[in-house]
């Protein structure tokens, strides 16, 4: 079990055990059946972490059964909830899955719930990911704008992708004295990509 799993299993057997249901999460732990996993997201008054544990652990599977589990975990406003289904989602290969993140990473309604979705969308460098990043550091980049964790990883994401046309915004980042150091980097980044190519 890796460190990012185990710190979803962690939180989540503390969940369980502080509403004193440590067998349910025992046994949702211990199953290696995907469809007895896939009934717990279906099933009627399955409390929050128990769909939680049985989505990821059905994405770490690689079953689509979880996708629509995971992609309103990844919007929830909980970050460590967040966390979990971008991590699960990573790893699930669902073709859908950079199509929903960049929809809830653009989506101004849910901005203060977007950090998950940018991270997701780098990690993915999906078609999708650069102008999702874009379109979502352009609308960090006015004055007073309080989502400057948001911002900052659309930067960094930007950087990472490496996608010449995040020259513009990233220019534009460069002026905001919270993001000039790392839209300087990303910057520079993208700019020896470009010339490589």
């Amino acid at each position: 079990m890796d460190a990012e799993l185990r710190t979803v299993t962690d939180r989540l057997r503390r969940e369980a055990a502080a509403s004193g249901a440590v067998d349910l999460y025992g046994r949702l732990l211990a199953v290696g059946e995907p469809d007895e996993l896939a009934e717990t997201l279906h099933a009627p008054g399955q409390p929050l972490w128990a769909r939680e544990l049985a989505a990821v652990r059905l994405g770490l599977l690689g079953d689509r059964r979880a996708f629509e589990s995971l992609v309103l975990l990844l919007n929830h406003r909980d970050p460590p909830r967040c966390a979990a289904a971008a991590y699960a989602l990573a790893r699930l290969g669902d073709p859908r899955t950079a199509r929903a993140a960049a929809a809830l990473a653009t989506n101004e309604l849910r901005v203060a719930y977007a950090l998950h979705p940018v991270r997701l969308l780098t990690e993915l460098r999906a078609p999708e990911s650069a102008p999702a990043l874009i379109v979502t550091l352009q609308r960090r980049l006015t004055p007073n704008d309080p989502y400057g964790k948001v911002a900052l990883a659309c930067v960094e994401g930007l950087g990472a992708l490496g996608d010449a046309r995040a020259i513009p915004v990233l220019t534009a980042a460069s002026g905001n004295p919270r993001l000039a150091a790392a839209a300087a980097a990303a910057l520079a980044r993208v700019t020896v990509r470009a010339q490589g190519s």
